[in-house]
């Protein structure tokens, strides 16, 4: 045993410029850990509560000092003294603690930022890197990123409904090449963009937000971008896509609403046959949000039709709580489930949906936010938990890169006991 010794949590900024939460945790032994809470502009109904505290006065109500206040008084008197190894036990507490289903009374990023500290701080006293600590001997399955390169939807000022298009590098032999050949793309793809007189600023994930006409042309633009750097479309790199299907869906009319791009209201099946058009036309390997977060009768009629053709992750359907990943289950209405630490708010819980995932057969993708930072947790963490994929964002902005350079940085270190993922990170592309 090793105890927690001192807890010390502050406000500090993330990749917008926004305010989010940051804890260091020290030891009895000497262990240090520091953990950055990330932050979602697309975000689930269902996700557990981000504090804000709405004082109009500092960063337009975005200020975290309520959270930050959260760290420093009842968390830490809460975890100090408790034994640095024991995660379960430390999350546990917190959970009970704060006393509500969605951690609504001291805020999911005020728990997370300890959780994940102490996990930080347990493994510098080991001596152990984090993707080992929390993973043990077998964590040495690298993910396939998933690289967001265009946007659309709330991401983008466009006539583009959809929210993400991305290239996902299955050819690649290891993690080190998909990086290479994902950059390669994402260059090329900046040059078919400027010879369309289009803008090729960044957004917040490091893609670009050009104003294209409609729902399908960046599949088309970034297919003549993978070309143009050299590789086959679908053989080398494939597509990804994430419609975040809730930010356009009519709660009133119960239907989607795509009118960026002038297609009018469809409902869930029309929603499913124009999914499946895009599937057979394009080399999609994974669909995300392809319905909305509570059309549960939509997406066990889009899993029985498309699931054993391309990847379905729900996203918002089930913001990585494992009750909502039980019913997907149970309903069998998706094949694979999107992760991200702050949408559930501890370490443990993360964990537990991740088993909970995979037992079934299910497949995972670890995904970073909208609003990120110099943190890296999340490449240790899907290393850890054997992920299938991960999102990241694009080949550009620090705050994306630093995961990219983390997880080459554990490929290179476990060397010849690191595998890489390819095309068997996608159950419609095994053999």
């Amino acid at each position: 045993m090793s105890s927690i010794e001192t807890v010390k949590a502050r406000e500090v900024l993330d990749s917008r410029g926004n305010p989010t939460v940051e804890c260091e945790i020290t030891t009895k032994d000497g262990g240090f850990g520091r953990a950055i809470v990330p932050s979602g502009a697309s975000t689930g109904i269902h996700e557990a509560v981000e504090l804000r505290d709405g004082d109009k006065k500092r960063y337009g109500g975005k200020g975290v000092l309520k959270a930050v206040a959260n760290v420093n008084g009842p968390l830490a008197s809460a975890v100090i003294g408790l034994d640095v190894f024991d995660q379960v036990g430390i999350d546990n507490k917190m959970i009970a603690l704060d006393g509500t289903p969605n951690k609504a009374n001291f805020g999911a990023n005020a728990i997370l930022a300890v959780s994940l500290a102490a996990a930080h701080a347990a493994a510098n006293e080991l001596g152990l890197p984090l993707y080992a600590y929390l993973g043990g001997p077998r964590a040495n399955m690298l993910p396939v990123p998933m690289m967001n390169v265009l946007n659309g939807g709330k991401h983008a000022v466009s006539s583009v409904d959809f929210q993400e298009y991305m290239i996902v590098p299955i050819g690649a032999r290891n993690f080190q090449q998909a990086v290479r050949m994902g950059a390669e793309t994402f260059h090329a793809l900046k040059d078919v963009l400027l010879k369309m007189g289009q803008n090729t600023t960044v957004g917040d994930e490091g893609g670009y937000a050009p104003s294209l006409k409609n729902n399908e042309e960046p599949y088309q633009v970034i297919c003549e971008a993978i070309e143009k750097a050299g590789y086959k479309p679908g053989k080398d790199i494939a597509l990804a896509t994430d419609l975040a299907s809730s930010e356009f869906y009519d709660k009133d009319k119960k239907m989607y609403n795509l009118k960026r791009s002038g297609k009018g209201y469809k409902t869930s099946t029309q929603m499913i046959e124009l999914v499946g058009k895009l599937v057979d036309k394009y080399p999609l390997v994974m669909v995300e949000d392809a319905l909305a977060e509570d059309d549960w009768d939509g997406w066990v009629k889009l899993n029985a039709t498309l699931g054993h053709k391309v990847e379905l992750v729900g996203d918002d359907l089930f913001v990585t709580n494992k009750e909502r990943v039980l019913k997907g289950i149970k309903l069998n209405c998706a094949n694979a489930v999107l992760i991200k630490l702050n949408q559930i708010g501890t370490l443990t819980e993360t964990f537990e949906t991740v088993e909970l995932t995979h037992r079934n057969g299910w497949a995972t993708a670890v995904s970073h936010r909208s609003g990120e930072t110099e943190d890296t947790t999340i490449a240790d963490f899907s290393v850890a938990v054997g992920s299938e994929q991960i999102k990241i964002g694009s080949l550009s902005r620090t705050e994306r890169i630093a995961k990219y350079n983390q997880l080459m940085r554990i490929e290179e270190r476990l060397g010849d006991d690191a595998i890489y993922r390819g095309p068997s990170a996608f159950k419609a592309l095994r053999k």
